[in-house]
């Protein structure tokens, strides 16, 4: 649960009532400085207790799948789903459990729906990862935080021989990773470990207890069809390169990490408090709270080893209320990723708990409010959130290819974010975020910018391609058309809305708009839009 004081940055905002003007040139091939755009870049994390709420048990969950599938629809691949986070740490491997069974605190106004303090679970458990979309690539969580190697070893077995198994199998749905402990670096906060507990104490703790997870599950280095997710840190007092230094990499175990973990979020509610929303739909921030992993990222990527966000969100402890759940949020989401992956960050796994705040969406109904856990008569059924919104704009700017590149744009606006996509050495795409939070309590007229596009070579691109671009002279464009940031619902993608209850299908006419080159676009306060060249 990492995060960065940035997001308490005051901001000033430029805009007033009236329409300004920006230039911004985009360049026609991608620049040396382009990250690669996974089509998995926007993927989710799930908190291990309630899986099977989110698979279905007997039969699929078609709400879960019908969400994952629409994101695969856009980029011709369904997002990773990673299982395990708190909960991960307080579950247990029993022969004789068929599916899971799981001890919970009491609800209460902060947490409406808390984490498991202890789960038991089956070989079942694990088969249901079969309800996931064909072609979904899964990591799942071992405990470590028990120090029982018994115990993370049939954990380890039960996951493996569960993707062995016939209807798995059939599914499509593939094993990638095993993660041997969540958040390692709170231990000493947790009760997990002892108060004194350092990185070295956790390295050698890792290698002792991976090492026969490793060999009971038949993990074969790090190039293997299963291998190791390594670090998982909340916070930066462990990070990824003390562990490079301390040699876990040349241990049995750590010679089988193919990726590095970290976690991050821009607060913590674990304890309610005040989160402005202002405040957090900031340009300054969302750097801010990436930049800091520059150093990790560098390193990583300096021993051939794939660096993710492996667990983050807007706001730890499943998101703060009038911030998490609304419209803005979409659009620091939208921000924030693209942000990360221009700073070579290959995916975000997005948490997800039942009834968390910050979700992208609800798979079944609740019986009680997310925000305070009051009653909810009747229930709330399955329904998707703001959040939703904005993987639907990530991915639309990513595409199918499985090829492109993006590189973040300059735009002199402190609130306004842009990026260009790259298909074949080509710009295919670009998307332009305003994170000037126009509110329900917002007086006068909405603030608007217009974009003046400009286009130049770039690193491969020549004069005549730039001709060719404006002599073809039109784009067309999809628009993020959100009422008020703090909005809780009404949003629409391209005019159509993707919130009907208990299903998660587009209502209403898809709407394109004409971009004529040379005009350029305007963009409303809390806007985003996507243009196609």
């Amino acid at each position: 649960m990492g995060y960065h004081a940035l997001f308490l940055a005051t901001i000033a905002s430029a805009h007033i009532a009236g329409i300004f003007a920006l230039n911004v040139s985009l360049p026609i091939s991608p620049p040396s400085r382009s990250q690669p755009l996974s089509r998995t870049l926007i993927s989710f994390s799930l908190e291990q207790d309630r899986w099977s709420d989110w698979t279905g048990t007997h039969s699929r969950n078609e709400f879960t799948y019908t969400a994952l599938q629409n994101y695969a629809l856009l980029t011709g691949e369904p997002p990773k789903i990673r299982v395990g986070a708190n909960s991960e740490d307080h579950t247990f491997w029993s022969p004789t459990a068929t599916n899971s069974e799981a001890e919970f605190p009491p609800s209460n106004t902060i947490t409406p729906y808390p984490e498991a303090t202890h789960i038991v679970v089956g070989n079942k458990y694990y088969e249901l990862s079969r309800f996931l979309p064909r072609g979904t690539h899964m990591t799942w969580g071992i405990n470590m935080g028990a120090d029982d190697v018994t115990n993370a070893v049939n954990m380890a077995n039960a996951i493996v021989r569960a993707f062995r198994t016939t209807a798995v199998k059939a599914s499509g749905v593939i094993l990638d990773l095993l993660e041997v402990g969540n958040e390692p670096d709170l231990y000493k906060n947790n009760g997990l470990r002892p108060s004194k507990w350092t990185v070295q104490d956790y390295v050698h703790d890792w290698i002792a207890l991976t090492g026969p997870v490793v060999k009971a599950a038949g993990v074969s280095g790090n190039k293997g069809p299963v291998s190791m997710q390594g670090a998982s840190f909340a916070g930066r007092g462990f990070t990824p390169r003390q562990l490079f230094d301390l040699g876990i990499l040349d241990s049995a175990p750590g010679k089988a990490i193919s990726v590095i973990s970290q976690h991050q979020y821009s607060a913590a509610f674990c304890n309610g408090g005040d989160f402005p929303l202002v405040s957090f739909m900031s340009k300054a921030a969302v750097r801010g709270n990436l930049t800091v992993f520059n150093a990790d990222i560098a390193a990583t990527k300096a021993r051939g080893l794939r660096y993710i966000l492996g667990e983050t969100n807007s706001i730890a402890c499943h998101g703060a209320p009038g911030v998490s759940n609304t419209a803005g949020a979409a659009l620091w989401t939208i921000d924030y990723t693209l942000q990360a992956a221009s700073l070579g960050i290959e995916e975000l796994f997005f948490h997800e708990g039942i009834g968390f705040k910050y979700n992208f969406f609800q798979p079944i109904a609740l019986d009680r409010s997310t925000i305070d856990g009051s009653p909810l008569k009747p229930p709330a059924p399955a329904h998707a959130q703001p959040g939703y919104y904005a993987g639907l704009v990530v991915n639309s700017l990513i595409g199918k290819t499985g090829s492109s590149k993006i590189v973040e744009l300059t735009v002199g606006d402190s609130n306004i974010s842009g990026y260009a996509a790259f298909e074949d050495g080509r710009l295919v795409r670009a998307v332009f975020v305003n994170l000037h939070a126009w509110l329900v309590s917002s007086k006068g007229k909405r603030p608007s910018v217009h974009i003046d596009l400009d286009f130049a070579k770039g690193d491969t691109g020549t004069q005549g391609d730039v001709d060719a671009l404006w002599k073809k002279g039109q784009a067309t464009a999809k628009r993020l058309v959100i009422v008020h940031a703090d909005d809780t619902e009404g949003l629409k993608w391209a005019g159509q809305s993707w919130e009907t209850k208990n299903s998660i299908q587009p209502t209403g006419k898809l709407v394109t708009e004409r971009v004529v080159l040379s005009e350029g676009v305007d963009l409303r306060s809390t806007e985003a839009i996507l243009i196609e060249f």
